[in-house]
């Protein structure tokens, strides 16, 4: 039971970030120390559960797709999810420079957290980081392209199905992605109103999505661990000025409905940014919600029990890979 409270608190937490552009539950599966058994549950989840059933029944069915994690998550993202929906949409409108600067700070401790070099690191392993600093900072500037479809339905299952790939991504937004999109409005008001035709389309995507791209990256883990994880760290790092609070949006396209996608910024110092709008930069409230979102991190990290990050713990179905032989 206890481990499965910890588990939904989790999940909650992959939830409260995804509601947020910019911030990906990803990274919170990372940093506490569940992203590998999340990528290869996600995995079972596909035509070997029909061989685990007949074999053990329903236990074995149980066991095979390890619900003893997957359903305290999904119950905790999806509660999260629902909850924070009003509350996010309040604080991106009332609050922004706070809840990215909270973010700012979760995303730049977890970055800190997850860097530390493994026994096998090697200095090539720099390579897979260059490459997900540069896919973080460029795949947003890619996602108007999806607009371009033209047929709302597609629109909806492509777009679904790039942000909950982005979701097994630490440092990607799926919900910044739906932004570049201009799909991020419309999925937040089909969740508040229970839109069940357009939430059913999006799912569709998401499906797609969920089980082609987590079976790559659990093909990657277990092929080339180390790599893999400097990958995911690269992510995580380029997301960062994605979140930086003080900005100008220097470059932007509107949507089908007429939405700003922001495509470029400006990223300022809190002097310049209160010049430029007008407003108080809130320097010393955003330090301390930067802080505040680093020090959770930190606790969460400490409290997972000293395993590495991202690594399963007690209830994986993986076992350590061993990246030297494969690669």
């Amino acid at each position: 039971m206890k481990r499965q409270l910890s588990v939904f608190l989790k999940g909650a937490g992959m939830g409260a970030a995804d509601a947020v552009p910019g911030v990906s539950g990803g990274t919170i599966a990372f940093v506490t120390g569940i992203y590998e058994e999340l990528i290869h549950t996600i995995k079972q989840f596909g035509p070997s559960a029909f061989p685990a059933w007949r074999r053990g029944g329903l236990a074995g069915l149980y066991h095979h797709l390890n619900l003893a994690f997957a359903l305290p998550l999904l119950l905790g993202i999806g509660v999260s999810l629902v909850s924070v929906a009003h509350l996010v949409v309040w604080l991106m409108d009332d609050h922004p420079l706070l809840l990215n600067g909270f973010f700012f700070g979760l995303v730049a401790a977890s970055a800190i957290v997850v860097s530390r070099h493994p026994a096998d690191w090697k200095l090539w392993h720099l390579v897979p980081l260059i490459v997900g600093l540069l896919l973080a900072h460029g795949l947003p500037s890619l996602m108007p392209l999806v607009t371009q479809l033209g047929i709302p339905s597609l629109v909806l299952i492509v777009g679904g199905a790039i942000a909950i790939s982005a979701l097994l991504l630490p440092g990607v937004s799926g919900s910044f992605l739906l932004l570049t999109m201009g799909l991020y409005g419309t999925v937040m008001q089909g969740i508040r109103s229970f839109d069940v035709s357009l939430l059913s389309t999006f799912a569709v995507g998401c499906l797609i999505g969920l089980f082609g791209f987590s079976r790559l990256l659990s093909w990657l883990l277990r092929r080339y661990h180390t790599a893999t994880l400097q990958l995911l760290i690269g992510f995580i790092v380029g997301s960062l000025p994605v979140l930086w609070p003080w900005r100008e949006l220097v470059r932007y396209q509107l949507g089908p409905e007429g939405q700003m996608i922001p495509l470029d910024y400006r990223y300022l110092t809190p002097g310049d940014y209160a010049i430029l709008t007008g407003e108080s930069g809130l320097m010393l409230p955003v330090l301390i919600a930067m802080l505040f979102g680093a020090a959770l991190v930190l606790g969460l990290a400490r409290g997972s029990g000293g395993s590495a990050p991202g690594r399963a713990g007690n209830g994986s179905h993986n076992s350590p890979d061993k990246e030297g032989s494969n690669a």
